[in-house]
Parts: structure tokens; C-alpha cells; sequence
């Protein structure tokens, strides 16, 4: 399971994104990007960001730490923002944080060129999790210590959205016509080889088991947390064999 801390002062919203995350510090004395069960998709999102963070970590990329970030909704009683006390106010428990990268910068292509190789290796990944929220307009990449991170994952998986349908939604092919990194030539071939052997069932299975339980209680359809597990990892297990034969759109982008 993910690390647990507590929230124990709300510095700032975020505005970066449309769920509205907020800098908070935690007991440990390190600040955070906090993203909250009230808000957006709930739950769903921080799912996904646990699911694709720690398989990325897994796999050699850089991410941001995760932690679950306990939240008492007192903490919003002095904002004096509406918004964020409503959404302070519907998230106590268990919620998502990410280590702030001080200094970090959002990724700009034209000041940080990356290898095909790299390239590949990012868009081999994202075509695996189906994540639609890395273009050049949002690429979700920092650079950090003249390193890349790849952060924000709630936009992923999205089969996970309607489980009756997961098994076609996770067959279709990825459209990376408008990926950030699509200028670079990614070599995902290259990345397949190197990549999809790495993900197992056992890799699957230990970074599903960092899910807290409470994100994944009641999801109709699914007796218990661990079949709910079991239901994340298979069509990632499936698609990563041959997700990189059904990647369109980069050789129009070269």
C-alpha cells in the first residue's frame, strides 16, 4: 500500500487542472499536490493515477511519488474560497498526493528536445493506459533537475468508466497524432521490445495492491476490492503484447 500521511495545512488551489488540486503539507513536513475524492470523477481518477504512476515508476520512468494524504474536512473551515470548501468539505478520509517538484517547469518541446528513444518509451506507455491527456496543448510533463517527470494520470484507462465494455474500449488502437512527444520520431518498436515484457500478472498485481480499499468498495459489478483489481490489471496485461502495431498518427507528425 501506498505510504500514508496526513494533510496538516492547506496552502493553495491548483489551477492547472480542472479537479481543482491543491498544495497542501503534510506531518511529515513535505508539501504535496493533493487531488481529492469530491472532486471530478471522484474516486476514478485517483485510480488511475495510482494504477499508471506506480506502473510507470516500475517501468524506469520518472513520476512524482504517491501517497495517500488523510484529510480532516476542519482543514476548509478557514478558506475563504467557496469552492474550495465545498470541495474540502466532501473529501475527508483517504485522499491522493504527489510530491511537488520545486522548481519544476512544465515541459515546452521547442526548449527540450528528447531522444526517439525517449519518445518511444513515453508513447509506447501512454498508448498502453490510453491516455488522452498528453498533447502539445496539456502535455502533463515537467521537467525537473533537467530531467523529464510524467505527471497527471486521471484521464487513462477509460474502459474503467463502463466495465461491461472494458474488453473492447481497451482493444482499440491509440491515436497519437497529437502527442506531445510525436515530433521526436518516437522508436516505439524499440519500446515495445524493451517494455511489454515487463508487464506481468505479477507486476500487475503488486501495483494494483497499492489501491487502498476504499477507493474500490462498491463498484457495481464486483464482490470484493481484490476482483476489482483483478479487472484493472487484465486488459493492461492484453494490450501490452501488441498495443505498439495499433499506435496511429506519428508518421504524419514526423
Amino acid at each position: 500500500m501506498l505510504t500514508e500521511v496526513t494533510a496538516t495545512r492547506y496552502i493553495t488551489p491548483l489551477r492547472e487542472g480542472g479537479s481543482l488540486p491543491g498544495l497542501v503539507e503534510g506531518d511529515d513536513l513535505r508539501a504535496y499536490v493533493m487531488k481529492f475524492t469530491g472532486a471530478g470523477q471522484g474516486r476514478k481518477t485517483l485510480v488511475a493515477e495510482v494504477v499508471c504512476g506506480e506502473l510507470a515508476r516500475r517501468l524506469g520512468f520518472r513520476v512524482p511519488r504517491l501517497v495517500t494524504l488523510g484529510l480532516d474536512p476542519v482543514l476548509g473551515l478557514a478558506e475563504p474560497e467557496r469552492q474550495v470548501q465545498e470541495l474540502l468539505r466532501s473529501s475527508g478520509g483517504a485522499n491522493l498526493g504527489m510530491d511537488f517538484l520545486s522548481g519544476a517547469l512544465g515541459y515546452d518541446p521547442l526548449a527540450f528536445p528528447v531522444t526517439p528513444e525517449e519518445a518511444g518509451r513515453i508513447v509506447w506507455f501512454d498508448a498502453l493506459i490510453n491516455n488522452v491527456d498528453r498533447s502539445w496543448r496539456n502535455p502533463n510533463l515537467l521537467v525537473h533537475q533537467g530531467q523529464l517527470w510524467l505527471i497527471d494520470h486521471g484521464a487513462t484507462m477509460i474502459w474503467h468508466h463502463n466495465w461491461p465494455s472494458a474488453g473492447t474500449s481497451a482493444a482499440r488502437p491509440y491515436d497519437a497524432s497529437d502527442h506531445a512527444l510525436a515530433r521526436f520520431a518516437p522508436d516505439v518498436a524499440a519500446a515495445a521490445a524493451e517494455l511489454a515484457p515487463q508487464v506481468t500478472e505479477d507486476l500487475l498485481a503488486e501495483v494494483t495492491a497499492e489501491i487502498p480499499d476504499a477507493w474500490l468498495t462498491g463498484e457495481p459489478g464486483f464482490d470484493t476490492p481484490d476482483d476489482l483489481r483483478r479487472a484493472y490489471a487484465r486488459p493492461l496485461l492484453a494490450r501490452a503484447v501488441s498495443v505498439h502495431e495499433r499506435i496511429n498518427g506519428l508518421q504524419e507528425s514526423k
